[in-house]
């Protein structure tokens, strides 16, 4: 039996499992299961591997694609500038970190793109928020970090002017908000500076019209939630895992 499976906490959430239990179904793919491994702490990462000596290749989740760098024991190209990683594969006990949430990103993000989407607003930081913004380097559109705690490079919600929401035409939500169950939660972007020239992408899919996406649609602005985006890489995982 190969075993796959996903990492995080919480994974009340997931797509994943359900997702590859039905491909595994409908393309007739035998001996091959996917489970949810939530884990309170990464440092519980070791002790699921003994316990699954079968498990061949893991996806990983917030708040993990960070902190399970220090376990890896090869980094692709993309993890190591991105400093992410949300896809292993288990080779000979080695654990090769990827990450196909660029991939992902950016396959769904083209199909929607205006020649006037060159500048974007990335609402988080975290593990996500890197995916995004090498992504985005690679369309080579420009972008700004948006954060609860501005720093190095990131700016506050409280500095989105109005003459910065004009010219970032792309606005995508990296953060958890808005995730079922607090379904009632959105980033706190000035919504009614929105225009039917701006599109809001959120990687959050579960429910698929968040609250920021709802917001967004009443300005008349393009919406996006991350269905495709899971499908691309979960796909894409599974590519890296039969290679």
């Amino acid at each position: 039996m190969r075993v796959f499976g996903l990492i995080g906490n919480p994974l009340t959430h997931s797509f994943s499992k359900k997702y590859f239990t039905q491909k595994f179904e409908a393309e007739n793919i035998a001996g091959c299961r996917y489970e949810l491994y939530p884990l309170d702490n990464i440092d519980q990462l070791p002790g699921l591997l003994q316990q699954e000596p079968a498990l061949e290749g893991i996806n990983i989740t917030i708040p993990y694609k960070e902190q399970v760098l220090a376990y890896l024991d090869e980094q692709s190209p993309a993890v190591q500038q991105i400093k992410a990683c949300n896809c292993i594969h288990i080779v000979d006990g080695k654990l090769v970190g990827h990450n196909t949430d660029v991939l992902g990103f950016q396959q769904s993000l083209q199909q929607q793109l205006q020649p006037h989407h060159t500048k974007a607003l990335i609402l988080g930081t975290g593990g996500a928020a890197k995916a995004v913004a090498f992504a985005l380097e690679q369309l080579q559109l420009t972008y700004q970090y948006v954060s609860r705690r501005p720093g190095d490079n990131t700016i506050g919600y409280e500095d989105l002017a109005p003459e910065l929401m004009q010219s970032h035409t792309l606005i995508i939500n990296t953060t958890p908000l808005g995730t079922y169950p607090d379904t009632e939660k959105a980033p706190p972007i000035p919504y009614t500076l929105l225009t039917d020239r701006h599109h809001l992408y959120d990687l959050v899919y579960n429910p698929a019209a968040t609250l920021f996406l709802r917001k967004g649609k009443e300005q008349g602005a393009q919406v996006q939630n991350g269905a495709d985006m899971l499908v691309i890489q979960a796909e894409e995982s599974w590519k890296i895992w039969n290679s």
